[in-house]
Order: C-alpha cells, then structure tokens, then sequence
C-alpha cells in the first residue's frame, strides 16, 4: 500500500464531492479503502458521498464502520446520526448524537443533528399533540429568558400563528434558530447550555407598538462574568452606532468589547462588518480572518464561522478579485450551505468565465485559425477543420461567418442539429447575412423540416430576391411539402388546379406584373417590396409556373 496514493485518491474524492459529483467521489473513495481499509476517514467521507447520493443505507453503513475503526471519532457518529435521520429512524439518530455529546458535550455539529431530528421528527409525528397549541404558550414564552424576547417581533408572531394552525410546517420553519429554541422551551429540552448566537449589528428587527398586557413577572437573566458582561455591553453600544452609520463610533466600541472579551468570534465579524461599509475591504479581510482563528480555537458555531468566509469572499468580489471571492465562498459552503452563498459563488463563477472569455478574444488570431478550418474544409477534412473554426469562434465569438462555416462542416459530418445551431447564431449577429438563411435552409431541408426551410429561404429572399440558390430552395421545399416530384407536367398540373393559382393568373395587375418581369426581370426587386405583390410571386415560383433566371 502507497500512503501517496490513498492520499491522492482521497483528495481526488474530496474535490468531486465539492463538486457534486457523488459517483466520481464515491469510486475514488473505494479505490483509496481497497488499499487501506482500516481508514476511518475513508469510510467517513464515502458515507458523506453515498448520503449526498440518496443512498441512506450505504452512507448508513460506512458510517457504522466509521464507529467501529475509530470509536471515539465524534464525526464518525455525526455521520451515522445523519444516515439514521434520513432512513426516518429519528430516535435512533438520536441516541447516536446522545453518544456523540458525551464524547464532546459542546459540538456544535452535533447539536445542531439534534435540533434537525427533533424538526424532522415533529414533522412528520401527526399523531401527537402539537406543543404550538397549548393554552399557556404565550405565557411559557414570556417567562423563559431566551424566548421572551422574540414576542416583540411581529414576524416571530406570525411563525407562531402558522404553527399552531399547521404543525407540519415545522419542518420548514426549522432553518430559523427562534423556531428551535422555541421547540426546545416547549418541550422543556436544553440543546444549547449555552447563550444564544448573537445577531450582526445589521439586523433590525420592525418596530411594533406593544398591545396593553399585564406586566410579566420579572425573570433573572442568567448572570454573565464581568468581563463578558462589560464586553456585550460594548457590543450593544457598537450595534447601535452600526444601524446610525456612525461608523467611528462603532469600531471604538467593538474593539472595546475585544479588549474585555478576546475570545468571542461575533466582536470580529461585527467590526470587519463596518470595515466592509467603510469600503475598508482589505482591513475587513484581516478582520475576518482574526474571525476565524479565534472562531476555531474558540469552537466558535460553524455559521459564525461560515458568515466570517462570506464577508471575505463579498470583500475581494468588491476589490474584483473574483478568483478569490470564489475560493472564499466555497470555504464558507464547506461550513454551511445556505441557497444565498450558492448563489454569490454562482454569480462569481459566471463573472471569472466571462472575463477569461473576453481576454481570450483576438480577431487576428480567429482570422488565421478560420484560413487553416478552410483549407482543411476543401481536404475534405471536416471534423479537423471544426476544431479550428471552434478556435476561430473562442477568439472572435461575434464573427457571424464563423459559425456558418462550422455549421456547413456539421453538415458535410450530417450534424444537423449542430449545424442548425450555429445557423441560429449566425444570423442571430447578422440577419442581413444571406448565406446564413440559405446554409439553415439547406439543413433543416436534410432534416425533412420543409416548413421551417421554405421560411429560412424566404428570409434569404427578402434580402435578394434574385438568389439563384435561395429560389432553388424555396421551390424545391415548396415542392416536397406538396408531395410532388420534378415532373415538369405534373407540377403545371397541381398548379393549375389549386384555386389560389388560378385567382393569381387571373387577376389583370398580376398578369401585367408577370409580363413587365419578363421583359424587365430588374423590375421584380421594385414589385417585390409590395408584401401582397411578393406574396403571389413566392406562389407561383413555388407552385414551377414561373422561374427566375
């Protein structure tokens, strides 16, 4: 066994896992086990790929052998509570994070499982009473510290109402942490032994009047050591400079409440947080990543954490470096997945792919790569010469000619689809350019499309009435949606009898018309700027009773 190449395997994994491909990470993580099975961290993370893969009883398995190697591994369990969880067996997963908190009591991973178990079993548990509709709720709120608060908040109110009348929707109310705590007062369940995480400065609650009630009987907030005390105090006064963009005042406070309380992640996010106002984005990055150390030594909550990644990645997409900006945000989708990041890393990826796109372009070189496409296009060498013509694109994507010089190989490769494509965007750029309309005529011909042929040749038309190819095609498609041959005869034949022809041959105007045409053939570019006049020449063109030469 080559340690090198089980790290490299798992490596391998790990980079298709980050990029969601769970078959690609699933195998490369065998290939690591098959060389060294006794790897718990292997087991581990081909659960986490089997899980992302919905395949619970697999992820199920690795996770119970991830336990069995490594029995005081608290991520081993985090893993197995996690498969449990999606099978449905939620108490299970529950004495699987019981046995996780006892090896470390304040992993916030895990508690966090046991709050989604807890959402997810209530949930799907119809048959027990709901806790949101019990006659004391609002008071049991009221006289528990950590939910008191949230009765001033009408949005919070709402949530409660929406409970009470439907206690299935619990399971997509979890994401907001009032819901959880809330659960947790309800059914008298601690998952914090800690303070609640606090907010950034940023958030402001909506002001609402408070209904006259009874005042509530005075609860004791649990006492706080002095220097924590006087560190939230500092934070409090720094939040509300924050939400009056008195931004110096703020710093001052925040880096008070530092001084008193080094240790607590929140003081750094708050005041990179006003770094990031300031437009301050190469201090707000430092501040961040002071954020993280002390987050990480601090076993901070992974959000935090998470938040601190994501101001990063927003300050260097500020500076435009959005390479960076990317690395950043997917750091913080490795802490915490939330739609939001997703979506900054998504709108980054696009903005990186555009500017390589566009320092990519150079007409010169797209020239002598289109030369080297024509050439081989005359070899006969069609699949070699749209390599090139592709290049040629890459260089100069608004080169309408290019596109209809690769669709004219796809179509000698009977890649109609492809070559119908790049008609598309051929004379998308430029509508005025015949040979495009005539090449995706030509095609969608070969695909048996008549229809939609005759209107590409009928565009080619309007641009050049006199095209000898563009005619030939129209007619030939008219023709073949008609179900006639070429037969010279029968083609007079069906003309004759389709009542519309015959209006046409007997209308005094046309017939004038048809004689100063073939006289003066110049003369039908003036009649066809008439749409009617142009209507009835297309019919007798396509029904042969007539021929432009």
């Amino acid at each position: 066994m080559s340690a090198n190449q089980v790290a490299s395997l798992k490596d391998k994994g790990n980079a298709a896992l980050q990029e969601n491909k769970f078959e690609e990470a699933i195998r490369y993580y065998t290939e690591a086990i098959n060389l060294d099975g006794n790897n718990h961290v292997l087991y581990s993370n081909r659960s986490a790929a089997y899980a992302k893969a919905n395949k619970y009883d697999l992820a199920l398995k690795d996770a119970e052998k991830t336990v069995e190697i490594k029995p005081d591994w608290v991520k081993g369990y985090s893993r197995k509570g996690a498969a449990l969880a999606y099978l449905g067996e939620y108490d299970q997963a529950l004495q699987v994070y019981e046995q996780a908190l006892k090896l470390d009591p304040d992993n916030a991973l895990i508690k966090e499982g046991v709050r989604e178990v807890l959402a997810q079993k209530q949930a799907g548990a119809q048959k027990f009473a709901n806790p949101f509709s019990r006659a004391d709720l609002f008071t049991k709120l009221r006289n528990d510290p950590r939910t008191k608060n949230f009765l001033d908040d009408p949005e919070y109110l709402n949530i409660l109402q929406e409970l009470q009348a439907n206690p299935n929707s619990l399971g997509t109310k979890a994401a907001d942490p009032r819901v959880l705590t809330t659960l947790s007062v309800l059914l008298g369940i601690d998952l914090d032994g800690q303070e609640p995480m606090e907010t950034e400065p940023s958030y402001a609650p909506p002001p609402r009047k408070p209904e006259p009630k009874p005042e509530p009987k005075k609860s004791s907030e649990p006492e706080l050591p002095e220097h924590k005390r006087l560190a939230k105090e500092e934070k409090e006064k720094g939040n509300d400079y924050y939400k009056k963009k008195q931004f110096d005042e703020a710093i001052q406070h925040y880096s008070k409440a530092i001084e008193h309380d080094p240790t607590d992640i929140t003081f750094y996010n708050n005041l990179a947080a006003v770094y990031f106002e300031q437009k301050e984005y190469e201090k707000c990055i430092e501040e961040c990543h002071k954020a993280i150390d002390i987050g990480r030594a601090n076993r901070a909550d992974f959000k935090l954490i998470a938040k601190s990644f994501t101001r990063i990645g927003n300050a260097y997409k500020k500076l435009k470096d959005y390479k960076n900006a990317k690395i950043f945000y997917e750091k913080s989708l490795s802490e915490h997945r939330t739609p939001e990041i997703k979506t900054l890393l998504s709108d980054v990826e696009k903005v990186i792919k555009d500017e390589e796109e566009k320092a990519y372009i150079n007409p010169e070189l797209a020239e002598k790569e289109k030369e080297l496409g024509n050439e081989l296009f005359k070899k006969g060498d069609y699949a070699t010469a749209v390599k090139h013509y592709s290049e040629a694109i890459r260089r100069n994507p608004n080169d309408s000619k290019l596109y209809s010089n690769r669709a004219a190989c796809y179509t000698k490769l009977a890649a109609f689809d492809l070559g119908l494509k790049d008609c598309d965007k051929c004379t998308e750029l430029d509508p005025k350019f015949i040979k495009g309309w005539i090449r995706k005529g030509h095609i969608l011909q070969g695909m048996q499309q008549s229809s939609k042929a005759i209107a590409a040749f009928q565009k080619a038309l309007e641009l050049d009435p006199n095209n000898a190819e563009a005619l030939s095609g129209y007619r030939n498609c008219t023709l073949e949606s008609a179900g006639v041959g070429a037969d010279p005869e029968k083609v007079r034949q069906r003309a004759m009898g389709d009542p519309e022809v015959q209006q046409i041959l007997r209308d005094p105007a046309m017939r004038l018309i048809l004689e100063q045409m073939q006289n003066d053939p110049r003369a039908l570019q003036d009649h066809l700027k008439n749409p009617d006049i142009a209507a009835k020449i297309q019919k007798l063109l396509a029904s042969g009773l007539i021929a432009i030469h």
